[in-house]
């Protein structure tokens, strides 16, 4: 109870336009105040910009949610001061501004086989969203979609520290 307390007195709930995609799991969205907000997408690490899939994962990230109506539901801050959270957007099929923002942009992103579910950080998560970006991942695997088709893809945070000097 304490601890569900605690995270919705740090709870932060934005609306507005993704006005850019720095890669397939990090963008920017303007509010109704013009004000823009760096959002780390939460639960998910897409490949580096220079890594395999990197460019691919970037793309479909855009197509997901570049020029459109989104919510991002955030509790938390990283290191570098974006705001990490789930970012919701209407489902693609639908034509009219007011469709509801259901489609949670991480996991369709995992779902394509373009980024890993981030089970380092799978407490952040509710359990069912954990639970869903798991089961996503393996199906994503089994399938061979996206970065799976590799025969050995690297994780991001391995090919971080295998790129540094």
């Amino acid at each position: 109870m304490i601890a569900l307390a605690a995270w919705s007195a740090s709870a932060e709930t934005i609306t507005g336009r993704v006005v850019g995609v720095a890669d397939g799991d990090t963008v920017t969205v303007l509010d109704a105040d013009r004000t823009q907000h760096k959002i780390r997408v939460a639960g998910i690490n897409a490949p580096e910009k220079n890594q395999a899939f990197g460019q691919r994962s970037k793309a479909s990230m855009s197509d997901l949610v570049f020029g459109k109506d989104v919510v991002v539901k955030s509790n938390k801050r990283d290191r570098y001061g974006r705001l990490v959270g789930k970012v919701l957007v209407a489902v693609p099929y639908c034509a009219v501004s007011t469709c509801p923002k259901t489609l949670d942009a991480g996991l369709a992103q995992i779902t394509a086989g373009m980024a890993w579910w981030y089970r380092q950080y799978a407490r952040e998560q509710s359990a069912e969203d954990a639970s869903t970006y798991e089961v996503a991942e393996q199906a994503a695997r089994d399938r061979r979609v996206g970065l799976w088709r590799d025969a050995h893809p690297v994780a991001p945070w391995d090919w971080r520290r295998a790129a540094r000097p």
